[in-house]
């Protein structure tokens, strides 16, 4: 199966784990991926990630969600912003507030792939993949 778009993929496969209330979900890896995934963990909406190799020499991301209320952030949403087909670009005064700071935008800029408040903090815009809250 070709994938048109790998990160509404990755986002969906997390949004399905945690409405079946599973604790982990296993994602095909790539670099822009495990940076999200990164994110995602630092700010606290996953419990963790592993980066696995897998057949064929595509690596596989297993991700470690949260389960109860307490453990961290609870994901209630994650939407894809740029798409293959539409991609949406941001200049640096016009980056996304997500819920006035609740939620994070993950950009994708040249300092590499960041939230909205780093790429407020290093002064650069870029392309908004996702939105989660």
């Amino acid at each position: 199966m070709s994938m048109t778009d790998p990160i509404a993929d990755l986002l969906t496969r997390i949004r399905n784990a945690v409405q079946a209330g599973q604790t982990s979900t296993e994602i095909p890896g790539s670099r822009i991926k495990a940076q999200i995934v990164g994110i995602l963990r630092s700010q606290g909406f996953i419990r963790g990630y592993e980066v696995r190799p897998g057949d064929k020499g595509q690596d596989r991301i297993l991700v470690d969600l949260h389960l109860n209320e307490g453990e961290g952030e609870i994901l209630n949403g994650l939407k894809r912003v740029s798409t293959p087909g539409r991609r949406v670009y941001v200049g640096r005064e016009d980056v996304p507030k997500v819920l006035n700071g609740m939620g994070i935008a993950i950009l994708s800029t040249s300092k590499g792939v960041v939230t909205d408040e780093e790429a407020r903090r290093l002064g650069v815009g870029g392309e908004v993949l996702c939105e989660i809250w």
